[in-house]
C-alpha cells in the first residue's frame, strides 16, 4: 500500500536530518548510515511537494496511507484530506497524539457525527481511531522528575501557563505536595507581579 507524507513541514524538516547525518547520535548513525537504510523513506513512501500533487490525492482510487500534519486539524492540508475522505465508511481517519478541546481533531475524537470543514457542514461516516502516545509534551511524572532537579527552597515562583485544568490543577497539586512553595495555574486575565 503506498504512502505518502503531505506536510510541507514535515518534508522540510526530514531533508535537514537528510542532509546532516554527523547530527546523529552513535546509535542512530549506525543504524541508519552503517547499514545504508534510508531512514526516512523507502519504496512505498512518497514525500508530497506542491499543493497541486497534493489535490491530486483526492483522486486516489486505490488504497493508500495519507499522513498529514496538524495533529489539532485547524489548519493546512489535513482539512482538504478531511473533507474529502471523513465521509466514506470505508476510510479510517487516524488521529496521532494530543488534540485540545474545541479542535476539529478533538471533536472528532469525542464522536461528533457532524462537523464543519472550510464552513461546510460534512457527516463523519468513516472510521475514527486515535493513538495517544506520540507527543513532543512531557507528561505529569516527567514534569515532576524535571522539577527535582531544583530544590523547592531554589524556586520562589513556578506558573504553569500551558495544559487544560484537567491536568495542570493536578500537576500544581503535586509540586506543592513536593515541597514547592508557590506554584500558580493563572487563569485567563490574572496578573501577577515577578
Amino acid at each position: 500500500m503506498p504512502i505518502f507524507v503531505d506536510s510541507p513541514l514535515a518534508r522540510e524538516a526530514t531533508e535537514v536530518f537528510r542532509r546532516h547525518p554527523e547530527c546523529f547520535d552513535r546509535e542512530t548513525y549506525r543504524l541508519f548510515i552503517d547499514q545504508k537504510d534510508d531512514p526516512f523513506g523507502f519504496y512505498r513512501l512518497t514525500y508530497v511537494g506542491s499543493a497541486e500533487e497534493s489535490k491530486q490525492l483526492n483522486d486516489l482510487k486505490y488504497p493508500a496511507i495519507i499522513i498529514s500534519a496538524s495533529g489539532m486539524a485547524e489548519g493546512g492540508r489535513i482539512l482538504h484530506h478531511l473533507r474529502n475522505n471523513i465521509g466514506d465508511p470505508r476510510n479510517l481517519v487516524l488521529l496521532v497524539g494530543y488534540a485540545a478541546v474545541d479542535t476539529l481533531a478533538r471533536r472528532i475524537m469525542d464522536g461528533e457525527k457532524r462537523i464543519r470543514i472550510f464552513g461546510e457542514e460534512h457527516e463523519v461516516r468513516c472510521r475514527v481511531k486515535t493513538m495517544d502516545v506520540f507527543s513532543a509534551h512531557a507528561d505529569k511524572d516527567d514534569l515532576l522528575k524535571y522539577a527535582r532537579f531544583i530544590k523547592p527552597d531554589k524556586l520562589r515562583q513556578i506558573f504553569l501557563v500551558h495544559g487544560e485544568p484537567d491536568e495542570a490543577v493536578p500537576l500544581r497539586d503535586a509540586l506543592k505536595s513536593s515541597g514547592y512553595g508557590s506554584v500558580e495555574y493563572p487563569a485567563l486575565g490574572e496578573t501577577y507581579e515577578v
